[in-house]
């Protein structure tokens, strides 16, 4: 599929959104929940994954015992400023100026926002789309797919200048990583939940939805990184959770 460029500008900022944090039940491993913001050289705002339902920053305990996540673990931080509008307004950006949403997949954690910022398309997976309803959690689906404007990705494709969308199944489906090229930090591989964590890698990806997609979606994702000397930023890496820069601080 050859796709038109979405974008005119070339990435000059990256803030790494905070959405909140989750404990893992089989580990005790603690997660930072993350979006991004990409700015452009014409002042094009891109924004990446919503975090969880506006529902779990009003009372998470009992949005948690609605939706059982707690049969996989903990929300610990998810308030009103991990709501995207809050941390945009921590980087002078308002709702109506999101030109671009992509979505990497559909799990909980991830598409809280799905039916908002109607203004732009949502840049997603064909075959994540195809799904009867968004993948959410376990066998919990409750949310429909909102009536929007979808760009539904097949392969691989450029949405603008030194800006990469991947496809890489493995976690879900139709996952998606984001290669792009900053003025000055260079380099930086978004992997979301391709690569949650570098110890993933060595694991093999045990329980993801598909393993051996996964496997093969990380190397491919890893050789990307080593061959463009590229800054990674994983999915869910607790250590570098804590490192990080965040908003309304960026990479430029």
């Amino acid at each position: 599929m050859t796709m038109m460029p979405l974008l005119k500008g070339y990435p000059v900022s990256l803030a790494v959104l905070d959405y909140g944090l989750f404990r893992v039940n089989s580990n005790g491993r603690v997660i930072g929940i993350c979006g991004y913001l990409v700015r452009t050289s014409v002042d094009e705002h891109v924004l990446i994954d919503t975090g969880f339902p506006s529902k779990y920053t009003e009372d998470f305990r009992a949005a948690s015992d609605e939706d059982r996540l707690y049969e996989f673990g903990e929300v610990l931080v998810c308030g009103p400023d991990n709501l995207p509008a809050a941390q945009l307004a921590r980087c002078d950006v308002v709702p109506e100026a999101i030109n671009l949403v992509v979505q990497t997949h559909t799990h909980i954690d991830h598409i809280g926002g799905i039916a908002d910022f109607k203004q732009a398309p949502m840049l997603i997976s064909a075959i994540e789309r195809a799904l009867p309803r968004p993948l959410y959690w376990g066998d919990v689906q409750p949310v429909e797919w909102p009536d929007r404007r979808y760009i539904q990705l097949q392969e691989d494709c450029d949405i603008g200048p030194d800006f990469s969308i991947m496809l890489v199944p493995g976690h879900a489906p139709g996952q998606l990583a984001m290669l792009l090229r900053l003025p000055e930090t260079g380099p930086v591989l978004l992997t979301s939940d391709a690569i949650s964590r570098p110890a993933e890698i060595d694991e093999k990806f045990a329980g993801s939805m598909d393993e051996e997609a996964a496997v093969k979606s990380a190397a491919r994702l890893m050789a990307m990184a080593e061959a463009e000397n590229a800054f990674v930023i994983y999915g869910h890496d607790p250590q570098q959770w804590d490192e990080i820069k965040k908003a309304p601080h960026t990479y430029s």
